[in-house]
């Protein structure tokens, strides 16, 4: 499973079914890949389920106790407080934000180049995007040096989950790890005490502004230590799977050009050379579909956090004791021929509005009930935007003799080798 978890998975689930048992001394692991039992689990069965301790301690090390983290009443609160800064409507204000992040971003690439670094541009586009939002400021020169930290502090992660325990991170071949998770904490930090010398008068209406909003009216229930955690999470988070899935649809793009042609002539029909707006983002449905398309086949977290159940809990027609732990592999599921016809061709019809029904669960990129993703909406329009204005602009090949890219996750599914594409004015 180390060596390649995902292949790993889909061979068990050929030969034994969609409900696996795995026996890990001491442990028992249920591996769901049937859309019904998987939403029965995580709908159904929420308030029975903690995430494995192990994964979380490991995410803990860099998120602290973030909502991400929090389990039980914490976790409640957390959400609560949080949500209305991720609701749809309250999303519908940033759309400006990322259009002005996008268009100064796309100025600055090259009209055409044979083999431009797509995957590195489109991570720096992500960051300052979700610079803007919580900070009002640009990520700058900073956005290479979090790229390289992040990349260290994932395989690090990836790599710990495998064992019951970790080494301490002062242990001399952690060097990496420690002067990352330094370079992130100090991104965050600056960020905050630069906020904080600000006259409160003088804060921008940012995501940063409502978080020290809850602190400034409880700071029991949020002390300054948890506003940082929270900040941490949202640039991670907020950045990293968006970056990851746009990717993916760059890719698509390229190897696709006949959708490429469809999903441009959309967007120049409806926008008119125009930047999108909150408005126009519901006339790109066809856009829409290539991402969505898109996350079906490169889930951003093809696999969610497992789940430990504290009590017996009844599964189909599985009766369960408590302390099983499940494992819900979304990409499996995503890739499922029942659901999904020729699972690994790009197909964005498969989500238009006429299309057959697939069954609730078999298509979860966001995960599903109560710990569905926060940013979601914001990922979708971010994502939209982005996606538009690129097609404004450029068009995407792959270059010349390039291999499909082989997808490894490192804790969220990026290619084997940075993606390089071709690239040239529409």
């Amino acid at each position: 499973m180390s060596r390649d978890l995902l292949g790993t998975l889909a061979a068990w689930q050929r030969e034994f079914g969609d409900v696996v048992h795995l026996r890990f001394w001491p442990e028992h692991e249920i591996v769901v890949t049937d859309p019904t039992l998987a939403r029965e689990l995580l709908v159904t069965h929420h308030d029975a389920l903690v995430r494995w301790e192990r994964g979380i301690r490991v995410f803990a090390q860099l998120h602290g106790r973030s909502v991400l983290i929090a389990e039980g009443e914490a976790w409640r609160g957390k959400r609560h407080a949080l949500q209305p800064s991720f609701s749809p409507k309250a999303v519908q204000a940033f759309v400006p934000t990322i259009a002005a992040a996008t268009d100064k971003a796309l100025a600055q690439w090259p009209k055409r180049d044979a083999r431009f670094p797509m995957e590195s541009a489109i991570t720096s586009l992500a960051m300052d995007v979700i610079t803007r939002m919580m900070f009002s400021s640009e990520i700058g020169e900073e956005a290479r040096i979090a790229e390289q930290a992040i990349r260290v502090v994932g395989a690090a992660a990836n790599a710990e989950f495998y064992w019951p325990a970790s080494w301490p991170d002062w242990a001399p071949w952690k060097r990496a790890k420690r002067h990352a998770l330094m370079e992130l904490h100090g991104l965050i930090d600056r960020h905050v005490q630069t906020r904080l010398a600000l006259p409160q008068d003088a804060w921008p209406d940012d995501l940063l502004t409502r978080l020290l909003q809850l602190h400034r009216d409880d700071a029991t229930a949020w002390p300054l230590h948890a506003v940082r955690d929270e900040c941490m999470t949202a640039f991670l988070a907020g950045h990293e799977t968006t970056a990851a899935t746009l990717i993916w649809w760059a890719w698509c793009m390229a190897s696709n050009p006949a959708a490429q042609a469809l999903a441009r002539e959309e967007v120049q029909h409806a926008l008119q050379g125009r930047a999108p707006d909150a408005d126009t983002l519901t006339s790109l449905p066809y856009l829409t579909q290539t991402i969505k398309e898109t996350l079906r086949l490169y889930p951003a977290a093809p696999l969610l956090v497992s789940r430990r159940s504290t009590q017996p809990i009844t599964l189909g027609a599985w009766q369960l004791p408590a302390r099983t732990m499940f494992l819900v592999p979304v990409q499996l599921m995503h890739h499922d021929p029942r659901w999904f016809p020729e699972p690994q061709a790009f197909r964005p019809e498969r989500f238009a509005a006429d299309a057959p029904e697939v069954p609730r669960g078999a298509y979860l990129p966001f995960g599903t009930g109560p710990r569905v993703c926060l940013g979601q909406h914001l990922a979708m329009s971010e994502m939209t935007v982005i996606a538009a204005m690129l097609l404004q602009r450029l068009t995407l090949l792959p270059p010349d003799n390039m291999q499909a890219p082989r997808p490894v996750m490192n804790v969220t599914l990026r290619p084997d080798q940075p993606l390089h594409l071709a690239i040239a004015p529409v």
